[in-house]
């Protein structure tokens, strides 16, 4: 757990749980999916996941993981609003973000080679911030190299410098 997360008990995570699945319940009839499932669990950062599961969930997900990021976007601040508190709320479809997840991890470890075995730092394409958080947690415990953020907006992107 990262030092600028909030400690909360069992019931706190219950309602934060209980929240975002109904705001997310609300939204998910504007887009004529039928009868979906919400499986939420606790992730390695100590995140809540809701993982969609359906029939045809294409449209939730959209082009690049957009939609997906926005209904992300749209159920955190209706629990943040409703809480009183941030708490990380991860929106899945049928595990997209954790397939996602892997690839970046995977790309992570090869930019850290290049950039140990070149002795230079290397860029990274411009990323969405869940994307490079996924970057600086995938190399936080590779001694060859550090991670910055940089550039604006976005074209904001996670730097791979060698120690």
């Amino acid at each position: 757990m990262s030092e600028d997360q909030i400690e909360v008990t069992e019931e706190e995570l219950d309602a934060i749980a209980d929240t975002a699945i109904a705001a997310l319940q609300d939204i998910l009839k504007y887009f004529n999916v039928g009868e979906v499932t919400i499986d939420e669990y606790e992730g390695d950062e100590g995140e809540l996941i809701l993982d969609i599961t359906g029939d045809d969930l294409a449209i939730l997900i959209g082009r690049h993981g957009r939609t997906l990021d926005a209904l992300q976007f749209v159920v955190s601040a209706i629990t943040v609003r409703s809480m009183g508190f941030r708490y990380p709320v991860i929106v899945d479809v049928e595990g997209y973000k954790s397939r996602q997840r892997e690839k970046l991890e995977s790309i992570a470890r090869s930019t850290a080679n290049k950039a140990a075995s070149q002795h230079r730092s290397v860029k990274m394409r411009p990323m969405t911030p869940y994307e490079r958080r996924i970057i600086h947690i995938a190399l936080r415990d590779d001694d060859r190299v550090d991670t910055a953020s940089e550039g604006e907006g976005s074209a904001r992107h996670v730097v791979v410098v060698p120690r």
